[in-house]
Formats: structure tokens, C-alpha cells, sequence
């Protein structure tokens, strides 16, 4: 009886891993089947490097769109990363017991709003704000990375916060007993020690904030030139899948699920690093 139980058990965690790869699977293949036809027609050169999209002229460069996804991206962990640094460094050694539950849920709360708000906040408070700031539209590459910071703020904060904590308390207490600071044994020693946890981190949210749609569009200007600054505005990848898929058709459609599959590999290669991160963390 207890045998059955047990290959029943394993017959549904075998069915469940099983769900999850056909659902990558079947991903993988409808992006691949309708976007590849798409380059090839295009042209790979031209598709990825070009620089005019105008779908009416036949034309589908996506290069300012990866660009405005680069640019995006960097300028938001700029802002982000060093906030989430030390407010895990402050979460891990600083904060006092009575408030880091208060501080904790905050946190979990950021991760579980939806992008949706995160764009309204930056529509109705951000975009003003830089208007009045600059003279200027306030929908620019700089709002949409301010906003995009805010958002990967709790991803990080808790894969460097957990990190922090793994490191064993000898090297801090070692740093402490050879005449180093507080702070220069956290900074110093702590934080060498969990540089792999940090860094698959940021490249979490680094993931987030490529991979993010509706919070950008709302506050990056969608412009589909080549970014020029950090007050013009821009539009990412997934800003220009959906602006446009809702009317697409033909080729035109085609070369939107191309993106997706640009967009696909880029996420790809950022999984393929955490991994790669992580295993190093276990081998040290």
C-alpha cells in the first residue's frame, strides 16, 4: 500500500515538471515558428541593426527598441542597485527587531504590486514632476528607469539581504577582532563573501526590468528613435509588442513575434547566468 502511495506521488510530481517543460516548449516553438520566417524575410542584418521602424513602409529595424531596453535597463540599476544595497545591508545588520517586520512587509508589498501601478504612480507623479523640473515632456528614458528602479528594488533587496545573512558570523566577528570597524568589516568582508547571492540579485532585476511592459510604456514617451538622452523619450521591446499587436497583421505581425524571440534571448542569457552564478556560489 505504502509502495503505491509512493510511485502515485511520484507519477503526479513527474506530471507537474513535466506541465512546466511543455510549457517552455510550446513557448519556445510558437515564438521560433512565427518570428525566425520573419528575419529571414527581413533580413537578420537589417532586422536586428536597423534603425527605422515604419511598418507602413515595410521597414522593421529594431535596434533603437534594443537600445531604448539597454539604456532603460542601466540607467534603472544605476539608481536602483545602490538603494537596494544598503537597505539590505541596513535589513540584515542595522535594522532594530521591532520594526523589521514592518520594514519586511513593505518590501514583500512592493514585490507583489502590480506593474499597472507602479505606471499610474509614475504617470501621475513622476512624469509632473520632471515636467516641471525640465520645461520639458516629463515622459522620458530617465521617468521610466526612475520607476523601473522602484521596481526591482524588493528583488533585490531580498536575494542580497539572504546572501548577507548566509555568510558566517566568523568572518565578521574574525574582521571585528583584528581592529576593523563595524562598517569596514560589513563592507570590507561581509559583502565580498555574498558577492555571488548580490549579483545573481541585480541580475534578477535586471531580468524584471527588461522583461517589464506596461509600467514603461505609460512613462517612457515611446519614441522609435535611437535613444539621445537621458530627457527624450524612448521605447523598449516589449513597449513595442504591445503598442502594436493589437493591429498588426502580415508581416508586420511577424516581425512583432520577432521581437519577442530578440526579447526571449535576452532573458535566456540572463537565467543562463543566475545559473551559472549560483552554481559557483555552492562550489565556494
Amino acid at each position: 500500500m505504502k509502495l503505491n502511495k509512493e510511485n502515485g506521488m511520484k507519477g503526479v510530481f513527474f506530471l507537474a515538471a513535466l506541465t512546466s517543460v511543455l510549457a517552455v516548449a510550446l513557448i519556445c516553438i510558437f515564438l521560433f515558428a512565427g518570428g525566425l520566417p520573419a528575419m529571414a524575410k527581413i533580413g537578420f542584418g537589417d532586422f536586428i541593426f536597423g534603425r527605422k521602424w515604419k511598418p507602413g513602409n515595410n521597414m522593421f529595424g529594431i535596434f533603437p527598441m534594443i537600445m531604448g531596453s539597454v539604456c532603460v535597463t542601466g540607467v534603472s540599476l544605476a539608481i536602483g542597485v545602490p538603494i537596494a544595497l544598503f537597505t539590505s545591508m541596513f535589513m540584515a545588520f542595522y535594522c532594530p527587531k521591532r520594526i523589521y517586520r514592518l520594514c519586511q512587509a513593505a518590501i514583500n508589498l512592493m514585490a507583489g504590486v502590480p506593474s499597472i501601478v507602479y505606471g499610474f504612480f509614475g504617470l501621475v507623479l513622476i512624469v509632473p514632476t520632471m515636467n516641471r523640473l525640465t520645461g520639458k515632456d516629463g515622459s522620458t528614458m530617465l521617468t521610466a528607469s526612475i520607476v523601473l528602479a522602484i521596481m526591482i528594488l524588493p528583488t533585490i533587496i531580498a536575494q542580497a539581504e539572504t546572501s548577507l545573512r548566509s555568510v558566517p558570523d566568523s568572518y565578521y566577528e574574525g574582521a571585528l577582532a583584528l581592529g576593523a570597524t563595524k562598517e569596514r568589516s560589513l563592507f570590507a568582508v561581509v559583502l565580498p563573501a555574498a558577492r555571488s547571492g548580490v549579483i545573481a540579485g541585480v541580475v534578477l532585476g535586471i531580468g524584471r526590468a527588461v522583461g517589464e511592459t506596461m509600467a514603461v510604456v505609460m512613462v517612457a514617451g515611446n519614441q522609435t528613435w535611437m535613444p539621445s538622452g537621458l530627457l527624450k523619450g524612448v521605447r523598449t521591446l516589449t513597449a513595442n509588442i504591445v503598442m502594436e499587436m493589437g493591429y498588426a497583421t502580415d508581416l508586420h505581425r511577424e516581425a512583432l513575434i520577432a521581437t519577442g524571440v530578440v526579447l526571449f534571448a535576452f532573458i535566456l542569457v540572463i537565467n543562463l547566468v543566475v545559473s551559472m552564478l549560483n552554481r559557483r556560489s555552492i562550489h565556494e
